[in-house]
């Protein structure tokens, strides 16, 4: 059974955004923490409350792990939305940029926390 918001890669992601953004972000200045962090760990941290999210509306009728489909189709919405349309608005552009490797970053993050959840899932039902 999948643990939505007490997901233990949910919590660790959550406390690895705010040590980067209250720790390093505002003293060290280096690139990587400063803008690829968060979309390393976005997919790890959104995919959680939206299933939870989805659970509660009756739009997801299970508590497995994270499928394949729920995990992608996120990474291309959220790649398109704020690679390549949000960026080329007047509004939006003061706060999104472009970068294609953030989308590698989503990838990243996201097939990480694909093997993650698989393998910890898989590994300790018996316990949950």
């Amino acid at each position: 059974m999948f643990l939505y918001l007490r997901d233990p890669l949910f919590l660790a992601m959550i406390a690895v955004y705010l040590l980067n953004r209250v720790l390093f972000e505002p003293f060290l200045r280096i690139d990587f923490l400063n803008f690829y962090v968060n979309d390393l760990i976005c997919i790890p941290i959104l995919i959680p409350p939206m299933l939870f999210a989805a659970r509660r509306f009756h739009l997801r009728s299970h508590d497995l792990p994270p499928l394949t489909h729920e995990i992608v189709i996120p990474v291309i919405v959220w790649s398109i939305l704020f690679e390549i349309l949000l960026p080329q608005t007047e509004f939006w552009r003061r706060w999104v940029t472009g970068d294609p490797y953030d989308v590698l970053c989503y990838v990243l993050g996201a097939g990480f926390a694909s093997q993650w959840w698989s393998y910890y899932y898989h590994h300790s039902h018996c316990r949950l």
